[in-house]
This record gives structure tokens, C-alpha cells and sequence, in this order.
């Protein structure tokens, strides 16, 4: 089969080398996997530079999200089990972990609805228990993760204020819902925020890029406010200053949604259920902005590290050279 492999770490369009190699073979507990649809996310940009928090051995395929097909015929979404990942004709994955791909959507659509949506889901409803008529800021609203968030915001009845980069940028954003839209590129984010909430701030504000995104957070929130910390897409790890939490009354949350899948592996499971809903109502639809063949993959990816994208990239190995969309 055909995979693309990183035998060094380094930016994803350099490091990534197609090749042929053998079918993985499943371990105790796994299952073999035809890939119908990989999803690119930026820890995919991140294990190939040899800065996330899991390290696979070299060489590694990447590609953590897909949506698959079982050797009976099942249609599902799974996270592949590196070092066999997604990015490849076929990947291996935990049995345990596999969940039916929802029916309302396509295969490049179920591939990018498990992390984001998922990450989205835990981080607005279990951590900050986002309530019907709240205000939600939702930082990048425009890409992969951000997009997932106004959706979710939208769906639990919030108003969403989605921050951007770029007019081209604004325009998906209030395709994907957004009540008002703020671009930081020409915009000042603190004094557009506070006008779009009368001064107020915003309840729960949702953060997967960091830095100054962070400091912008935290002087827009609300009176008992929250700030969900996600991940740090502009490459800089704010320090909070605590005495400033303390003094305006916010909260500041972490979530890292991989844990949920050892330490409450049922909550998981009950809010794809939600999401599968919620899909088949049309609440939710993930924003496929390109499916790339196989052989597009390294470059997609780093389109994604380099921010250039909106909503998602997903890899379809049926794709050839010519039909990506």
C-alpha cells in the first residue's frame, strides 16, 4: 500500500516521503482499516516537526483522524493508533475506540467531525457549561478547530463573535454562523468585542491559538467569564497573570481531549451520540474546504501549519491527481 512516512522531524512539506510499504497488521485489541477519508489537524503539523506532546517512533505515518471502512463493511470514525496513521491507504486502530461514522454526513465530513467537534463539544459544554443566551468569542473562528466551536456555540443557542485573519477569512465565518465578525488584521479585537457586547464581554471564550489571543481574552471576559485554553496555533504559550483572573472574576480552563479517552471513556462515546444528533438535524456540518488525493497530502499539511486554510483539509486516498475539490 501507499503511506506517507516522516523519517526526520521537520516542516511537514519537506519531511513527509510517500512510499510503498507492507499492510500494518493489526495488534491485540486493534483492527485493520480502509481509509476513506483522512482529516488533516495540527497535531499532524506538530508530530512532524517533533513538537507535540506524543512522539511517535520514527518513521511514523501521520494522520490522526479518519473516517474508515471495517473488513465487514462498516463505515466509522477513529483516531489511528500511530505509528500507523491515516495519511495511507489503510491504518490500524484500537477496536474500543472505533465509532460509527454518522449517516447524515459524507466520508470527508465524518473524518473531520471526531477531534474537532469532539474537543469542541467538551470544551464549551463539560468545561465551561456554556448556557443558552450567553455570549461566546471564538478565536480562529475560521479554521478547523474555531469552525467546530461556532457551530456548537450556535447550537446551544449562544451568540458567537468569531475572531479572524483576513477578509477572505470573515466571509466563511459568517457562512458558518457567526453573529458578528471581527478581523484582527484590521480591527482592534478588545474595543470590537467590548462594542459588540455593550461593554459587557464575552461569557465563555474559546482559545486554540494563544499568545496574543490569550491577552486579548482576558480583557474581554465577562463577569464570571471563562476562557477555554485549547491549544497555542500561533506557536507562543501565554503565562497568565493570576492576580488579573482574580481581580476581574474569570476563570481560566485547560483542555486536552485525548485524556477523555482513558480516563472517561464513556463521556466519549455519549457525546458522539450528541454530535451524531446534532448532525442529523443539520445543526452541525463540518466545513470541507478541500479534499486532496494521497498524493497532495504533504503539501496540505502544511498549508494547514502555515495557517493559510479555512475549515478543513481532509486527504481522500480515492481521489486522483486532478479531482480534488
Amino acid at each position: 500500500m501507499q503511506a506517507w512516512q516522516v523519517h526526520e522531524n521537520g516542516e511537514p512539506g519537506e519531511v513527509m516521503r510517500l512510499a510503498d510499504v507492507a499492510r500494518p497488521t493489526p495488534g491485540d485489541g486493534q483492527v485493520l482499516l480502509k481509509v476513506r477519508a483522512a482529516n488533516i489537524n495540527f497535531p499532524d503539523v506538530l508530530m512532524a516537526r517533533g513538537h507535540y506532546q506524543v512522539r511517535p517512533p520514527l518513521p511514523f505515518t501521520p494522520g490522526v483522524e479518519i473516517c474508515g471502512e471495517t473488513e465487514d463493511g462498516r463505515r466509522v470514525v477513529a483516531n489511528p493508533a500511530l505509528p500507523y496513521g491515516g495519511f495511507a491507504e489503510y491504518a490500524v486502530a484500537d477496536a474500543a475506540a472505533v465509532l460509527p461514522a454518522p449517516e447524515a454526513l459524507d466520508d470527508a465530513e465524518a473524518a473531520a467531525l471526531h477531534i474537532g467537534y469532539q474537543t469542541g463539544w467538551f470544551g464549551l459544554h463539560r468545561r465551561a457549561g456554556l448556557e443558552a443566551g450567553e455570549t461566546l468569542l471564538v478565536h480562529a473562528a475560521a479554521g478547523g478547530v474555531g469552525s467546530a466551536a461556532v457551530q456548537l456555540g450556535k447550537a446551544a443557542g449562544a451568540t458567537v463573535i468569531g475572531v479572524v485573519g483576513g477578509a477572505d477569512k470573515v466571509s466563511v465565518a459568517r457562512q458558518l454562523g457567526c453573529d458578528v465578525v471581527i478581523d484582527r488584521r484590521g480591527e482592534d479585537v478588545i474595543a470590537a468585542v467590548k462594542e459588540a457586547t455593550g461593554g459587557r464581554g464575552a461569557d465563555v471564550i474559546y482559545d486554540p491559538v494563544g499568545g496574543d489571543a490569550f491577552t486579548q481574552s482576558t480583557k474581554v471576559a465577562a463577569f464570571e467569564g471563562r476562557i477555554v485554553v485549547v491549544g497555542f496555533a500561533s506557536g507562543t504559550i501565554p503565562s497568565p497573570s493570576l492576580n488579573h483572573a482574580l481581580v476581574k472574576n474569570y476563570t481560566i480552563l485547560g483542555l486536552h481531549w485525548g485524556l477523555y479517552g482513558t480516563k472517561n471513556p464513556k463521556l466519549v462515546q455519549h457525546c458522539h451520540e450528541q454530535l451524531t444528533d446534532l448532525a442529523a438535524r443539520g445543526a452541525i456540518k463540518p466545513l470541507v474546504s478541500e479534499r486532496v488525493p494521497l498524493s497532495g497530502a504533504a503539501a496540505a499539511v502544511q498549508r494547514v501549519g502555515d495557517g493559510v486554510t479555512t475549515g478543513r483539509v481532509v486527504v481522500v486516498p480515492a481521489l486522483t491527481e486532478g479531482t480534488a475539490a
